[in-house]
């Protein structure tokens, strides 16, 4: 590992947080030329979401733009030929590393692997972009000075906010909750899936340890949610 270095870009906010892109050193040279962005995509069979990297060249607009993986991978592996695509090796979309970029036909159907499971607590912690973006979540004020009320913003199958209401009593409408702490990336695949933050019930969380370690910052905001008081009227 002598010698190995990553680089960081912030991407913006995209599903209610600060999201960034994990490249290899040689990769952040893009800087000069691409603008990036954060974009939220609903999987097409309605059952969740991802975050991904997108990049434009400054001088040209968005419409030039594409995602981040496919651009490091024409970079260093040449044209992504029609029926094929690229996807990420652990799951984590935002990872850009060359290393867990992988080509494979369109129809691939990715599915979770051992070390993107909820239940794989320390894989996950060990991941590179986990490390690298808890460093930030310490260091990066806009961390705690986010709103919370950002951080429950509901989307359609089409990726556009849509308030609760709505999302329940439309068909339509499909509820995906990210974990709440910064540096997970994991999203709610199933309805009530993560677990929900029992003092303002506002927040979830895809397990116990990331709830934990976002309470330093979030006991700041979180506040008890008063439930309505029943009044009780006399027969008649």
């Amino acid at each position: 590992m002598a010698g190995f270095k990553l680089g960081i870009v912030r991407l913006g906010q995209a599903a209610g947080k600060i999201k960034y892109a994990l490249l290899d050193e040689r990769d952040i040279s893009l800087v000069q030329d691409y603008a990036f962005e954060a974009r939220t995509e609903i999987d097409q069979d309605g059952t969740g979401a991802k975050v991904y990297a997108y990049a434009y060249r400054m001088h040209s607009g968005r419409h030039t733009g594409q995602h981040l993986h496919e651009i490091i991978w024409e970079r260093h592996s040449g044209g992504i030929a029609p029926g094929w695509k690229v996807i990420h090796k652990n799951n984590i979309t935002v990872d850009n590393r060359l290393e867990n970029l992988c080509l494979v036909p369109e129809h691939f159907k990715q599915v979770s692997c051992p070390e993107t499971e909820l239940s794989s607590k320390y894989s996950k912690d060990q991941s590179l972009y986990w490390i690298a973006v808890q460093q930030l979540h310490n260091i990066d004020p806009l961390h705690h000075h986010i709103q919370e009320s950002i951080f429950t913003r509901l989307l359609d199958r089409d990726g556009d906010p849509v308030c609760e209401e709505v999302a329940i009593s439309e068909s339509g409408c499909v509820l995906f909750y990210e974990c709440h702490y910064p540096p997970c990336t994991n999203m709610e695949k199933h309805i009530r899936e993560f677990s929900i933050c029992g003092r303002c019930q506002t927040v979830r969380y895809c397990g116990v340890g990331c709830q934990q370690k976002d309470w330093p910052v979030h006991k700041q905001l979180c506040r008890e949610r008063i439930k309505p008081e029943i009044m009780e009227y006399p027969d008649r």
